[in-house]
């Protein structure tokens, strides 16, 4: 898989994709991210990418003309099955989105920022709009971290135990259930004799139970 993105802020990315599972991933050659500083494509003297918003108001806008250059350059070079906008009003990033971006080969995230980009983008090029909640960053970098976060741990190969994404919450429209490790007993809290059985059925069936039951306290809107 690759992952281009386009950005005001490169060295943003620098903590989150140079460590852990997505430096792992990297390193084992399943996927590629490649940063775009979108000054770059700027031909402004001073590499502005906005510029006021027509009709007045407060906030500035990111021009279309850098914008276009880039994702244009990119996409010369080769086809994207996506091209994914950052944005508050977008839909919101679920699992299932992520489950099916990380079957693609090709993606290109463009991070917002100021007031959002010129419309014309959004009419031209962008084939999907995603927000990470309904609350606004300074920029749309740390929610494409996010998303790429979410979707890499999906690609075979990543974690060491593939079963273990299948297992998480949102994966079945269920919470995950509460997890144990040693010790047995910590401060009279006891971990539940089921789990410590060995009898792999009723273990299994109480994991269902209980995500069931964690999921209609904290999210019955999953539930629906």
């Amino acid at each position: 898989m690759r992952i281009d993105i386009i950005t005001i802020l490169p060295k943003l990315f620098e903590g989150p994709f140079s460590d852990s599972i997505l430096k792992r991933a990297q390193d084992k050659g399943l996927v590629e991210i490649y940063l775009h500083n979108l000054r770059d494509y700027s031909t402004d003297k001073h590499k502005n990418v906005d510029d006021y918003q027509y009709g007045g108001g407060a906030g500035m806008v990111m021009r279309i003309e850098p914008i276009a250059a880039c994702i244009e350059h990119l996409k010369k070079e080769r086809d994207y099955d996506e091209i994914i906008y950052m944005t508050p009003d977008g839909v919101l990033l679920e699992q299932g989105v992520s489950n099916l971006l990380s079957t693609q080969q090709n993606l290109l995230i463009l991070c917002g920022h100021y007031k959002g980009v010129d419309e014309r983008v959004r009419d031209l090029y962008i084939t999907r709009e995603i927000s990470i909640g309904s609350y606004v960053l300074s920029g749309g970098e740390l929610a494409a971290a996010v998303l790429v976060d979410s979707v890499i741990r999906l690609v075979p190969g990543v974690l060491s135990d593939e079963t273990s994404a299948l297992t998480d919450s949102f994966q079945d429209q269920l919470l995950a259930p509460p997890v144990y490790t040693r010790p047995p007993e910590f401060q009279g809290k006891c971990v539940p004799e089921v789990l410590l059985s060995g009898d792999f059925k009723q273990i299994e069936q109480w994991r269902e139970d209980m995500a069931l039951k964690r999921t209609k306290e904290r999210r019955p809107d999953l539930l629906k």
